[in-house]
């Protein structure tokens, strides 16, 4: 990946991202967290997984990223502009939408 791709990536990663890791780290070990989300035979939601890899990316140094980071930065950049396009009327403050943007590290009420 060119220097300027990843810089675009990080940019937008940052931007979508705005969960700090301990935030991040304490909704993961959630409930609400590990029950939000589409989950494959009884296991792990695709999002919770997701969550865990961002915080991953977020304790590492920005020049220790690999290209496979930079690629599941800009999947979860993808993830939450299209679920952003999609909130739902009303309060969203106790909704599985939110739970499962959150699980992704972006919390729509910050």
């Amino acid at each position: 990946m060119r220097d300027d791709e990843r810089k675009e990536t990080w940019d937008a990663f940052r931007d979508s991202v705005n969960m700090t890791p301990g935030e991040l780290e304490k909704w993961l070990d959630s409930e609400r967290s590990q029950a939000a989300g589409q989950h494959k035979d009884g296991g792990e939601s695709t999002g919770h997984a997701s969550g865990r890899r961002i915080l991953d990316i977020l304790r590492t140094k920005k020049g220790d990223l690999s290209d496979e980071d930079y690629q599941h930065m800009r999947k979860v950049v993808g993830y939450v502009q299209r679920h952003l396009a999609q909130r739902p009327s009303g309060d969203v403050r106790d909704t599985r939408w939110r739970d499962s943007l959150m699980n992704w590290g972006h919390d729509p009420l910050k």
